[in-house]
């Protein structure tokens, strides 16, 4: 078995040498993960300055950009003789639960392999408050036993999985639940400040508040101490919202420059 691994964490996290060890004895394994933390870069790509790619170990690449970039390089530059079986990004020591799948950048990991076409999965855990002690081999462990499971199964073209593991030890795990997406609703606060030259400057993002529509959910999951493991898929077309097709009935009126109904 041959994988590919990163995080947005950096290539040092301790959640990506958790991922390394327990995924190691499954096979060959090569890690292309940032050189610094690009947490909630999404899935940004580098496209006006150059990438620098540096060893930093056996099968290790550190990257001046974001986890879409490194799996980008991983794919069609450094392991493009030899492709992977599957792309595993993480273990973010964060939870990516509903609306936070948006801004993921350890979820855009996993996307960008869908994007071309490779078995892609993303690795969180849930955690309470700020607390560093964190159980990254019960993630870990969960991590090789969902990627065993997903090189068996015949996957839709375009799908990837996102997976979250609560923060306990893996003899209080009560098991793994399919689960669907959430909403994660947080404070939308905006802090505003002045530079030391009276120039305005902004901080963005808010505390977590609630999960909302739980029947079912990843968050659901991890707060009954299941990990949880979501299918996703590329295809973002809404199929089952109402019929828009009288917007396409519009036509244009080239002489007075109006929408008019056709």
């Amino acid at each position: 078995m041959r994988l590919l691994l990163t995080n947005d964490d950096g290539i040092g996290a301790p959640g990506l040498l958790a991922l390394e060890a327990e995924l190691g004895v499954l096979g060959h394994t090569t890690t292309v993960a940032p050189e610094v933390e690009q947490s909630a870069k999404s899935h940004a790509l580098t496209l006006y300055e150059p990438l620098r790619l540096n060893p930093s170990g056996e099968r290790r690449w550190s990257v001046t950009g974001t986890p879409a970039d490194c799996v980008y390089l991983g794919l069609n530059h450094i392991l493009a003789q030899d492709p992977p079986d599957l792309v595993v990004a993480g273990i973010n020591d964060w939870a990516n639960l509903g609306d936070d799948v948006f801004y993921s950048g350890t979820v855009a990991a996993a996307r960008e392999a869908a994007l071309h076409g490779f078995l892609g999965m993303a690795v969180s855990i849930h955690r309470e408050g700020r607390s560093r002690d964190l159980h990254w081999q019960t993630a870990a462990a969960v991590a090789r036993v969902v990627a065993l499971r997903l090189l068996k199964k015949k996957v839709p073209p375009g799908c990837l999985l996102n997976v979250n593991v609560p923060n306990i030890p893996l003899s209080e795990l009560r098991g793994i639940r399919s689960t669907r997406l959430g909403r994660r609703v947080y404070a939308r606060n905006v802090d505003v400040r002045l530079d030391p030259r009276g120039r305005e400057y902004c901080w963005i993002g808010g505390p977590f508040l609630e999960f909302a529509d739980m029947v079912g959910s990843d968050g659901a999951a991890v707060l009954e101490d299941f990990a949880s493991v979501t299918p996703m898929q590329l295809d973002c077309t809404s199929y089952d919202a109402s019929d828009w097709s009288d917007w396409t009935q519009l036509g244009f009126n080239g002489l007075d420059g109006k929408l008019k109904d056709g």
